[in-house]
């Protein structure tokens, strides 16, 4: 129930993506050589985005890409109905096995922000990893109660019911927020474990991050969780977090290089998988909930020469893009691993 909770994929996602392949599309190319399709991480799509029209200027490149959760991504480029597939939640052996050759790399780097709405609480408020399994687990329940405003001493915190919203899609988003749980809460571990979706105890489920949004916008004692891109660009206030060393972290750029820090100098991942949650004491602006996110290619593709042109592009002259989208730009010795993914396709 750990790392594969939540993790199958349905026809219904096979199906959104027919439906909506082609949801950003690039700008007017220099002439038509190579068209790919994508689809998956919403988290990823921002910078994607930015990436499209640049590429199509490059290398004359006509890319869409499809955000319809990193579940749907995983389902798309396994079925082979799309040239590239994202996801925020590495696959699994049994995801790996189906895609048959899929070659998984890391492209860029974010974190998950933790959305809240207390009308009145003007101070930033903090919370601990245990506070957040608790209040997702269904047993904290109020503002006010003492084990939040300990740590919370200037705010002047209501007796609001806390309502706990969720992604009730597969999302790569829930991945990085359950690993998190699971890392600081052997309560969250032992009964939920991590995944692209949960039994959720406790809240209110809602699709995509507009959906999240949406719920806590319009609930008085809401939180929930999206990329802190998304956060900002709406405008909704997010937590500060505990790390490892007893600091109180936010998800700015800071933040994120410095879970990234932690890093060992040489990565040797088999899969192209990389977990920098919970971060180990040493760094104090470490955020505890920073994540990569992944692009899923074929190395059976015909367009193999394409994809690895576009891939590297991404990794390399890509990471310009990410900053002004609080997306930093990924490490040198992941950019290292990501080389070596990326000659497998």
């Amino acid at each position: 129930m750990k790392r594969a909770l939540g993790l199958m994929v349905t026809v219904a996602s096979l199906v959104a993506v027919a439906s909506v392949v082609g949801a950003a599309t690039a700008a007017p190319a220099k002439k038509q050589d190579t068209s790919l399709s994508g689809a998956g991480s919403s988290f990823v799509f921002p910078l994607i985005s930015k990436w499209i029209p640049a590429l199509g200027s490059a290398y004359g490149y006509n890319v869409s890409y499809s955000p319809i959760g990193s579940g749907g991504g995983i389902a798309a480029i396994t079925a082979k109905t799309v040239d590239f597939g994202a996801t925020d939640a590495p696959l699994t052996k049994d995801q790996f096995a189906a895609c048959k050759g899929c070659v998984e790399v890391p492209w860029a780097l974010s974190a998950t922000a933790m959305m809240y709405n207390l009308p009145g609480v003007n101070c930033v408020l903090r919370l601990n990893g245990k506070q957040l399994a608790d209040i997702y687990l269904g047993n904290l329940t109020k503002w006010n109660d003492p084990r939040i405003a300990d740590n919370n001493g200037k705010c002047n915190l209501p007796d609001t019911k806390i309502t706990a919203v969720y992604r009730s899609d597969n999302s790569g988003t829930t991945y990085n927020f359950t690993e998190y749980l699971a890392a600081v809460s052997p309560t969250w571990k032992s009964k939920l474990g991590v995944g692209v979706n949960a039994q959720w105890p406790a809240g209110l489920g809602a699709r995509g991050s507009s959906g999240v949004a949406g719920v806590i916008t319009k609930t008085p004692g809401a939180i929930g969780y999206a990329d802190v891109a998304y956060a900002l660009k709406n405008k909704i206030r997010f937590a500060s977090v505990l790390n490892a060393s007893g600091r109180y972290a936010t998800p700015g750029l800071r933040g994120i290089n410095a879970a990234a820090a932690t890093l060992p100098a040489r990565i040797t991942s088999e899969d192209g998988a990389l977990s920098i949650v919970n971060p180990p004491k040493g760094n104090p602006l470490a955020y505890p909930i920073s994540t990569f996110t992944y692009v899923v290619v074929s190395s059976g593709s015909s367009k193999a020469a394409e994809l690895r042109k576009m891939v590297y592009w991404a990794v390399t002259q890509g990471q310009k893009f990410g900053p002004a989208l609080l997306f930093q730009p990924l490490p040198k010795q992941v950019q290292a691993f990501a080389y070596k993914q990326i000659k497998r396709i």
